[in-house]
């Protein structure tokens, strides 16, 4: 029989290793499974600069090493192997990890999202020099710079609105003739003084060797193609939640987001936490914050068990 264990969480990027550290300091012992892609987005940021506690800032694969440290010095047990598959139809739940079983009394879920990005030369080579999805994270590196927006729903309209409170202009590139974004969102960016937008348009290149120094568009009706000075590019369309392994076991928007009440999920003993069931702020501290409470929720919903 495989042994059975108090909690064990799945994803080990901010969210994950707070609940482990929670966890842990409550003698929980927690088993950690925390993937290949271990450290989750913030392992391909450079600088994090609005994490509290690092007034010079930090490299995000640095701070991540710095949770999982502290993680492992409460006694999480922490397996850089990737999760096969779980059954949570009955207690303690099954998860299943480099071909063994394993058990859990409470299960945590931190799997967290991915951005989605365009797929071209020039953006994976420059992403954390320039490319960028997320602005409120990187935004303020290109203060009283010219920045380009890649997208067209809400997500895009938000970026280029604050991007233009930091930057001396924003470019918005959208691949049809009108947005998808909410008609005030829409508004606000069309009126916007320091906002102008290329429509019918896509990228096709992004310019420079070790930083952005440029973006290229082709018009999708004449094929014709243009640069666009830029110092940065950022890619706003949309993110894809990491929860196909939960598909059919748990309760989610039509987005495939684990849908909570706090972190609680509608099975008892299962929670969520970080990226994976936040729509809205998608940041570190957030993504921490969350994993503090699924823990809390966890500890606290096996003292009723047992």
């Amino acid at each position: 029989m495989p042994e059975v264990h108090d909690v064990v969480i799945v994803g080990g990027g901010p969210a994950g290793l707070t609940a482990a550290i929670y966890a842990g300091r409550a003698n929980l012992t927690p088993v950690m499974f925390e993937g290949y892609g271990a450290g989750g987005q913030l392992m391909t940021t450079t600088d994090v600069e609005n994490y509290p506690g690092f007034p010079d800032g930090v490299m995000g694969p640095d701070l991540m090493e710095k949770f999982r440290a502290q993680a492992a010095r409460f006694g999480a047990q922490i397996h850089t192997v990737d999760v096969e598959r779980v059954d949570l139809s009955s207690r303690p739940f099954g998860v299943w990890a480099d071909g063994q079983e394993h058990r859990a009394n409470a299960l945590i879920i931190s799997t967290g999202a991915s951005a989605k990005w365009l797929g071209i030369e020039g953006e994976s080579r420059l992403r954390g020099y320039g490319v960028s999805s997320c602005a409120t994270c990187d935004g303020f590196f290109f203060k009283d710079k010219d920045m380009v927006v890649v997208g067209g729903g809400d997500t895009a309209m938000e970026e280029a609105l604050f991007l233009a409170r930091i930057g001396s202009s924003v470019t918005v590139v959208h691949r049809r003739h009108e947005f998808r974004a909410s008609d005030i969102m829409a508004r606000r960016v069309l009126e916007h003084p320091k906002i102008r937008v290329v429509w019918n348009a896509v990228v096709e290149d992004v310019l420079g060797d070790k930083a952005v120094e440029g973006v290229r568009v082709r018009d999708v009706n004449t094929g014709e193609t243009s640069d666009i000075p830029a110092a940065a590019m950022f890619v706003a369309i949309g993110h894809t939640p990491n929860t196909s392994l939960f598909e059919g076991a748990l309760d989610m928007d039509d987005q495939g987001y684990i849908t909570t009440d706090g972190t609680r999920t509608n099975i008892e003993g299962v929670f969520a936490c970080g990226d994976v069931q936040d729509t809205v702020y998608r940041q570190a501290i957030t993504a921490s914050g969350s994993g503090c409470m699924a823990a809390i929720d966890a500890e606290r919903w096996l003292e009723t068990q047992h």
